[in-house]
């Protein structure tokens, strides 16, 4: 792409449709604001430099997308597009090209926005050129600008929805709110635009009427797509750009190799790398950086969050699993809870209703059952019983447990932190174990089993009395 390329995206919109407090441009698709797709898009571009406009709720836009290559501008107040491109063009280089964009138009394809540029920067002059136009033909354009075109099929102008005539309004070809100008021509268009419209804004469509009347050629680019180009202006559209969205990745996944029961039932909101023969079932949730290695397989609904699955291990339903690295031939769950820290050796088991936190389990251990293990080292090889747990926190510090290879600890164990078990201990089931526990022995730490003959249950009054 041409390196006298600039961008100015608009963002200050407050989208009074969504009903909400959170400004549009951060609402979340597949796990990233608005924003970040388009400007992920842009960036396959390689700018010299981007603008970002901003407005409503501006200092959470910027914190959200902030990143050194990009600079923000606020528009205070909003009052339309043309002016918000005009603020924007003051904090980019006067020369080269412009292209101009949405952030609410997330799955804008590169190959469009770049055959728009082509387009803008034909000309031998820094100021000639064409103004570029990203059109679509929608089978409802209603709310959308339309392009108007002349007897010889040139664009003559673009008219908004509310200063539309009826047989304006009856035009398919829609305004994509994307166009790239020459900057030079642009910056002298948008400062000649007037708020002459029944919103009293300064629209930025006027500059094409300008670059017409001037003799400026006006080029569009038409996309066949009408969903590449769909903005968001309500929660339903967000919604149906959303099942776009994880229907391509869901296919995308599945022509790689990828098993995937019901491909209108997948949420992938990051990345998710697949190796071979990967299966995974109905409503599951991929968050973050996911790497499932081959032959993996996670059950239905099942929550996945910046997790490295190893080969062959299965996940089973229901299980929930954040910033975890789990090993290969392991099986987990179903109804598991790993949490931050958690690092999960070959082979090892982690059964229904069982929680791990920040904690390691070496080669073939296994907890198999309405257990829990939080800030743990656990050996290799060590069974960890049913209803024991690591009493970890002491209501200021967390504390450490340290458990050898080939422990056995009985059910409903209470371990009390910082404690260490050596190598081949057994911990007799129903102990609470306050003290280090040595390596090969038996240890019981419970209250002696007494029979008491002559107690009486209480009995409860009869209703009569």
């Amino acid at each position: 792409m041409t390196a006298s390329l600039n961008v100015a995206l608009l963002a200050a919109g407050e989208g009074k449709r969504m009903h909400s407090a959170l400004p549009k441009v951060l609402h979340p698709l597949a796990g990233r604001p608005l924003a970040a797709h388009v400007l992920a898009t842009v960036r396959r571009l390689s700018p010299r430099a981007i603008a970002l406009v901003t407005g409503f709720g501006a200092e959470a836009v910027e914190t959200a997308l902030a990143r050194p290559d990009l600079v923000f501008v606020r528009q205070d107040p909003p009052l339309g597009t043309g002016d918000a491109v005009r603020v924007a063009l003051k904090a980019l280089p006067a020369d080269g090209v412009t292209l101009v964009g949405l952030g609410d138009v997330p799955l804008v394809p590169g190959e469009a926005l770049a055959a728009l540029i082509a387009l803008a920067g034909e000309g031998k002059l820094a100021a000639e050129g064409r103004l570029a136009l990203l059109t679509a033909r929608v089978a409802n354009p209603f709310g959308l600008g339309r392009v108007v075109r002349g007897s010889d099929g040139g664009v003559q102008k673009i008219v908004e929805e509310r200063d539309a005539s009826d047989t304006e309004r009856a035009i398919d070809e829609i305004n994509t709110g994307f166009l790239a100008a020459p900057t030079m021509l642009l910056a002298k268009w948008v400062a000649r635009v007037t708020p002459h419209n029944a919103q009293r804004e300064y629209y930025l469509t006027d500059v094409v009427a300008m670059a017409v009347a001037e003799g400026i050629a006006v080029a569009a680019h038409t996309v066949e797509d009408e969903a590449s180009v769909a903005g968001v202006n309500d929660r339903a559209q967000l919604a149906a750009l959303e099942r776009i969205v994880q229907r391509r990745s869901a296919h995308k996944l599945m022509v790689a190799g990828t098993s995937i029961s019901d491909p209108e039932r997948i949420d992938v909101r990051g990345s998710l790398e697949c190796g071979h023969d990967v299966s995974i079932d109905v409503g599951c949730v991929f968050e973050g950086d996911i790497t499932l290695a081959d032959g993996a397989s996670i059950g239905p609904h099942c929550v996945l969050r910046d997790v490295t699955v190893g080969a062959g291990t299965r996940i089973e339903a229901f299980s929930h699993l954040d910033s975890a690295t789990i090993g290969a031939n392991c099986r987990i769950g179903p109804y598991a809870r790993l949490r931050p820290a958690t690092a999960l050796a070959d082979d090892v088991h982690i059964g229904n209703f069982v929680e791990v936190k920040a904690s390691t389990l070496g080669k073939g251990s296994k907890a198999n059952h309405l257990a829990y293990l939080g800030d743990a080292t656990v050996g290799a090889r060590v069974n960890y019983g049913a209803g024991s747990i690591t009493a970890n926190y002491d209501g200021a510090s967390k504390h450490r447990s340290v458990i050898g290879d080939d422990v056995h600890v009985g059910s409903n164990c209470v371990l009390i932190a910082p404690i260490e078990v050596g190598a081949g201990a057994t911990i007799g089931g129903g102990s609470t174990v306050v003290d280090s526990v040595p390596a090969q022995r038996l240890t019981v730490a419970r209250a002696r089993q007494v029979v008491i003959d002559e107690w009486q249950r209480p009995k409860k009054a009869s209703k009569g009395t």
